[in-house]
């Protein structure tokens, strides 16, 4: 009996030990592949990082007068510019219009300059504010290098002028195509006199081509950083 205890014994013994090995060779192999991708990956980051350091910057613009740049403006989503009129605070966001393709346009290529045409049409908000009203008046606009197109006016809340992009919760008004030719060019004439033009384009072209390459090289850091990172003792097969 003892020796059938014992041979048993053995038997599981030899088993476990079968298996401890077989899981230790998985898990190396596994260690082992994951370590190749890695490698790749890095390898992949460094020669994009490397090609996309090499481009050119647009040669520096400085924006129109009486416009400045806001503090902060590179590392948010909010205002760029803004400027006093009068009593009124003027500030304007920027982004592609969304019809604009990423890396459409000419150069693509590393090492490359800086092409005008990668960014040639662009969205901003305009949001005019007046000292003890709760309300802003918020303009969205075409900028093109030759012209400026409104596409919306509307009454916001002054704090949601940081996030224009949330949906509306009241009634936006009309349409700016529903409301007559006079009126439309009425509100024309009332952002040009603010400064609100086709001179505002090459600045904001530019900010916003420097801006898209700073935040490419900064996430081909991280993602690098983050592949690199040790692992934690819980990440390690046992």
């Amino acid at each position: 009996m003892l020796k059938k205890i014992l041979t048993a014994g053995n038997g599981s013994s030899l088993l476990h030990s079968r298996w401890r090995t077989i899981t230790n060779r998985c898990s190396s192999t596994t260690t082992s592949v994951s370590s190749a991708v890695d490698s790749i990956l890095l390898r992949s980051l460094k020669e994009h990082y490397l090609e996309i350091s090499k481009i050119e910057p647009p040669p520096k613009v400085n924006p129109p007068n009486s416009f400045s740049v806001v503090k902060g403006a590179f590392e948010s989503t909010g205002p760029v510019l803004k400027r006093d009129y009068g009593n009124e605070e003027i500030v304007v966001s920027v982004m592609k219009l969304p019809n604009i393709i990423p890396g459409g346009g000419g150069g693509g290529g590393g090492g490359g300059d800086y092409e005008e045409d990668d960014i040639n049409q662009l969205l901003i908000h305009v949001v005019v504010s007046k000292p003890n009203r709760k309300e802003s008046m918020h303009f969205v606009c075409g900028l093109y290098p030759d012209a400026i197109g409104i596409h919306s006016v509307s009454l916001i809340p002054r704090t949601q002028a940081s996030q224009l992009l949330a949906a509306p919760n009241k009634y936006a008004g009309p349409t700016f195509q529903e409301l007559d030719q006079k009126m439309r060019n009425t509100l024309h004439g009332y952002i040009e006199e603010r400064g609100i033009n086709e001179s505002l384009f090459c600045f904001l072209q530019s900010w916003l081509y420097v801006k898209d390459h700073r935040n490419g090289l900064k996430w081909l850091k991280a993602v690098g950083s983050f592949i690199t990172k040790p692992k934690s003792a819980q990440d390690v097969p046992q």
